[in-house]
């Protein structure tokens, strides 16, 4: 049993303090704490050591995995003799809302609505048989649905480290991939090699400025590019410069939201788009039959993916109109 100093300099720490707080609210594993964290996965399983030592922390083991939770107050009682009165008020130190308790929150949302979407995600606590479906997958429907589609020539701009891009050249005839990031690029390419793809030219480019000559493709992927770009009506412009006549475009994006911490962490410039304001930013950039739904949602996540399409109609041949 650790000593009064030896637990308060333990509870002294802002990530083991985050940790304990999110672990609070869900049971994660070391993967999904990393991706909330954002700390790596090394001082992820590091500080939980720590915690479980103290008596902070419990580990329930699961097939290949291991989910940890915040210990019950019996057993944190019993284990540190932490007194009730103390961890009450720390319990509503941990509640008080702070940009940086905004983010885990929001990035948690995201681990629980990855694994409402994954079917390989192995079931906990009973619910064995409810998750394990043997061949059922969201990427062979993808693939199944992709059959049904002509072959056409495809631009994925901002395709970073080119899963959609893969996904694509499975039902494409060719792709042509563009990013900025030189080393995403090469992951990027690296993973088609190994999947032996070779319908995909890569490119380094922005997507505000396409290397692309006009009227290339039947379809353009913008997939959370779009809220990187400067200016949006400049890469939905071009967008419309490289398809052909009558060809689409395809946009994921987010939502308009209010999570700013993604300035600064992820690199975001823009904090979604509004459902009114993404077919406004279509329309304006010569697109017709401008749709705009929602995609993916869950109840409680900050992010919301809005799914729009447009056509360039067939026979224009003037420049898209820029703002």
């Amino acid at each position: 049993m650790p000593d009064a100093p030896a637990l308060l300099r333990l509870l002294g720490d802002a990530t083991r303090l985050r940790l304990l707080r999110v672990l609070s609210r869900e049971a994660l594993n070391v993967s999904e704490l990393t991706a909330v964290l954002g700390v790596a996965q090394s001082g992820v399983s590091r500080h939980l050591g720590l915690l479980r030592e103290a008596g902070l922390v419990t580990e329930e083991r699961s097939g290949p995995y291991a989910w940890y939770r915040l210990a019950d107050a019996r057993h944190r009682a019993g284990r540190n003799g932490l007194d009730a009165g103390l961890w009450t008020w720390l319990e509503r130190e941990l509640e008080r809302p702070t940009p940086g308790t905004r983010a885990d929150d929001a990035r948690l949302e995201e681990v629980r609505r990855v694994r409402k979407e994954s079917f390989a995600t192995p079931g906990r606590h009973g619910d064995e048989r409810r998750q394990l479906v043997p061949g059922r997958s969201w990427a062979a429907w993808a693939r199944a649905l992709g059959l049904l589609l002509p072959e056409m020539d495809v631009a994925d701009l901002g395709c970073g480290e080119g899963y959609l891009t893969l996904e694509s050249a499975r039902w494409a005839r060719r792709v042509i991939a563009i990013d900025r990031s030189a080393d995403v690029l090469q992951r990027a390419k690296a993973l088609a090699a190994r999947r032996k793809l070779a319908n995909i030219t890569w490119k380094r480019g922005d997507i505000e400025r396409v290397p692309i000559p006009g009227r290339a493709v039947d379809l353009v992927l913008l997939s959370q590019a779009l809220h990187h770009a400067k200016a949006p009506e400049r890469a939905l412009a071009e967008a419309w410069r490289i398809l052909r006549p009558g060809g689409r475009v395809l946009v994921l994006d987010l939502r308009q939201h209010d999570q700013a911490w993604v300035r600064s962490t992820l690199g975001d410039t823009w904090l979604g788009f509004s459902d009114v304001e993404m077919k406004r930013l279509l329309k304006r950039s010569g697109f017709e039959d401008v749709r705009v739904q929602v995609g993916a949602s869950r109840a409680g996540d900050p992010f919301t993916v809005l799914v729009a399409a447009g056509t360039r109609p067939p026979g224009t041949r003037q420049r898209a109109r820029r703002r």
